[in-house]
């Protein structure tokens, strides 16, 4: 049985500026960083069949590895693609993500679906990874659609 985490974020700022940030390697420290100190490192070839390879840790550690592979890029309403998350303990996971964003006002509505999860427990656990993620972007969309 497969599980799937559905979130929603509302930005106040605009579809662009949120999808940009969301994908731009230059933020993903902010994005990713659980504590100041974290290395982040991300490359994005934003196209079908491009990939996205975003590793972060804390220093001195083995870092999480996440690799991502673009099937749809419709910027700045759509990005699909599929995610092997390579843990430090050797582990891994692959799941589906779909993102999409919808103006509603001067606002835009982030929701991301990622399918795929194999227990409730590990689904949840992605979602508190996630909020940090999401809080990130948030601060990085605010700074830059002012």
């Amino acid at each position: 049985m497969s599980h799937e985490l559905r979130l929603q974020r509302l930005f106040s700022a605009s579809p662009e500026v949120v999808f940009d940030a969301f994908v731009d390697p230059a933020a993903q420290k902010e994005l990713y960083a659980d504590a100041p100190d974290w290395i982040v490192e991300s490359e994005c070839d934003l196209r079908v069949g491009g990939r996205w390879i975003i590793s972060f840790g804390p220093p001195g550690a083995d870092p999480a590895r996440e690799t991502n592979v673009f099937t749809e890029v419709e910027r700045p309403r759509r990005l699909v693609y599929r995610s092997t998350m390579a843990m430090p303990d050797g582990s891994s996971l692959d799941t589906e993500m779909e993102v999409t964003l919808e103006s509603e006002g001067a606002k835009t509505r982030m929701t991301i679906v990622q399918s795929g999860f194999p227990s409730t427990e590990l689904r949840d656990g992605f979602a508190d990874g996630w909020a940090g993620i999401l809080d990130g972007l948030e601060r990085v969309a605010q700074e830059r659609g002012s």
